[in-house]
């Protein structure tokens, strides 16, 4: 049974084998996943639809895979196919001297196919295909795989030394060349981006290039909000198996201001504009190959603990590279937590289509003016709003973070307003 590569979801065609779960010779399991593909939003594990043996991998760990493609074999019952080049050369049997004058033509034809087949290099489909790509002939590619059969990973140390020395010697020293003397000694290392952080970089580099970006600060004094999270936490908890935290507050917060300042919930499509009539927030979360935005559904229809549990449900499938395509799109507006890394302030970039995004920080002790006579030391957190000056003007911008602030700094007013 041949293993190919799923259909990984709309638009997307291809992904990277992040690795393999089983290896040549490993009993699997109906249903158990034998590899796991790296797609540009999630990772996907691929199952065995059949009990059996693998007994073939066709790509190595890194290459890239299309929908469709044959990537491993499984024979059921354990039974290893025989490979091509095992197959019994063919042997002409002893005929009369007439039957092989007559067919002395054939079987020299023959036995030069032969020939041929059994000089042929053992390579993996990936491995022929990359050299057919590169122009390799397979028979010089060395090995040091047991077996002798050629891997993507020969090819691709092959390619380096021979055509290096096929360069003719340049008449002056390039300066590539030269770079790697300069600084004699000095340690380095090259890492291969993933298929994941090259789409990140891609979408954040495509936003800063097609939005005019925006950004707008305040701060907010969080005493309310620290001094009823510490009344309200052991009866919280108790009642819901789940702490009371700060991302709730700023959820609730932002639907609210977003049902004031609709235009900061929408995108642009063309040359109209898309107000969305929904909240589905996009809680930006640190997974292991980079920021992933998980949404929470239907914030504004959610109480306080059942947003908590999202938010924590999401966070620990992000941790394991456990979130689906569904996890991570039609988020309506964004908000990132750059304090949980104790950062005072930035500039979030949008997370593309969206045309806004909240900034938490850090919460730090700092004196502030109560009044003419009075300073105190209030734990206070700046808060920054990214957005594209396109569709949203500094005016609702500015007035959306107020509200926002207005109310943190009041949080039972939160109950009547979303």
């Amino acid at each position: 049974m041949e293993i190919k590569v799923p259909e990984l979801a709309e638009s997307i065609t291809e992904g990277t084998v992040a690795s393999w779960l089983k290896q040549p010779g490993d009993h699997v399991e109906k249903g158990e996943a034998i590899v796991e593909l790296e797609t540009d939003k999630v990772n996907i594990e691929v199952p065995s639809d059949e009990a059996g043996t693998l007994t073939e991998v066709m790509a190595a760990e890194g290459d890239t895979v299309r929908v469709g493609e044959t990537i491993a074999v499984i024979s059921a019952g354990g039974e290893t196919p025989k490979p091509a080049a095992a197959e019994p050369v063919q042997e002409t049997p002893k005929e009369t001297p007439k039957a092989e004058e007559k067919a002395e033509q054939p079987v020299a034809a023959a036995a030069t196919e032969s020939t041929s087949v059994a000089d042929r290099p053992i390579a993996s489909p990936a491995a022929r295909k990359l050299a057919r790509e590169k122009g390799i002939d397979l028979a010089q590619v060395a090995t040091q795989d047991p077996l002798g059969r050629i891997r993507v990973q020969d090819v691709a140390t092959f390619e380096v030394a021979p055509r290096e020395q096929a360069k003719p010697a340049p008449t002056k020293p390039a300066t590539p060349a030269s770079a790697p003397a300069a600084a004699p000694g000095k340690p380095e290392e090259r890492i291969k981006m993933s298929r994941r952080r090259k789409t990140i970089a891609n979408r954040l580099v495509e936003v800063q290039q097609t939005a005019a970006m925006l950004t707008t600060f305040n701060e907010i004094d969080m005493s309310a909000v620290m001094a009823l999270r510490k009344r309200r936490q052991e009866k919280f908890v108790k009642e819901n198996e789940v702490k009371l935290g700060f991302m709730s507050f700023f959820t609730k917060a932002a639907v609210a201001a977003l049902k004031k300042m609709p235009y900061l919930n929408a995108e642009i499509q063309g040359d109209e504009i898309v107000l969305k009539k929904f909240y589905d927030i996009g809680i930006a979360v640190s997974a292991p190959d980079g920021l992933v935005v998980p949404v929470v559904r239907d914030a504004d229809k959610k109480n306080f603990a059942e947003i908590e549990k999202d938010i924590i449900q999401l966070a620990v499938k992000a941790r394991d590279n456990k979130l689906g395509l569904s996890d991570l799109t039609g988020g309506t507006f964004t908000i990132t937590n750059g304090g949980t890394f104790g950062s005072l302030m930035s500039t979030p970039i949008l997370n593309g289509p969206q045309v806004a995004i909240l900034g938490m920080h850090a919460i730090n002790l700092r004196p502030v003016a109560i009044d003419a006579e009075r300073m105190e030391n209030r734990p206070m957190m700046y808060v920054a709003l990214s957005y594209d000056h396109r569709i949203v003007d500094g005016k609702e911008a500015v007035t959306f973070l107020k509200h926002i602030k207005d109310l943190l700094e009041d949080p039972e007013s939160l109950i009547f307003e979303a």
